[in-house]
């Protein structure tokens, strides 16, 4: 059914479609077609066991002909996660804020790119290492669409 050798992913995609798992390559895109959201790229970067945080990034398409907004996210590997962004400060120093509104929006027919040094998921607190080759569920929950579930592979960019 897959090429030999070929990892897949578990991703169950939860709100207009409750209760729907999908196996799918590792290359597929997570997403839920009533609501026109689409995930793709997830991965978090590993971090040593000793720190306390750990970052997702993914790209979020939204191909619904209205507006959306990633407001929330939940993960069992996190004490806490928020939804953050990378800045410059006033010292020239790279630093992390809260998402403006606590929210990142995703435009109708537009994307919204996660990545490192920009917008991001945080999760704080880490229960779980983030080693290279965990995979580690993340549950995102959008202001339209509802919640979607996928497991994100954690692995060097």
């Amino acid at each position: 059914m897959y090429p030999e050798g070929q990892r897949v992913k578990r991703i169950t995609i939860s709100g207009a479609l409750a209760g729907l798992s999908l196996v799918v390559a590792t290359t597929a895109v997570s997403c839920s077609r009533a609501t026109g959201i689409e995930v793709s790229e997830a991965w978090g970067r590993p971090s040593p066991s000793v720190a306390t945080a750990g970052a997702f990034f993914m790209t979020i398409d939204n191909g619904s002909p209205e507006d959306d907004a990633l407001i929330g996210a939940r993960s069992p590997a996190c004490g806490a996660v928020e939804l953050h962004e990378s800045y410059m400060n006033d010292e020239g120093a790279m630093a992390m804020r809260p998402a403006e509104g606590g929210r990142i929006a995703i435009p109708a027919g537009g994307s919204a790119v996660l990545e490192p040094g920009g917008l991001h998921v945080m999760c704080i607190d880490k229960l779980e290492d983030f080693s290279e080759g965990t995979e580690l569920e993340l549950s995102l929950h959008f202001e339209q669409a509802g919640d979607l579930t996928l497991n994100v592979e954690i692995r060097e960019p």
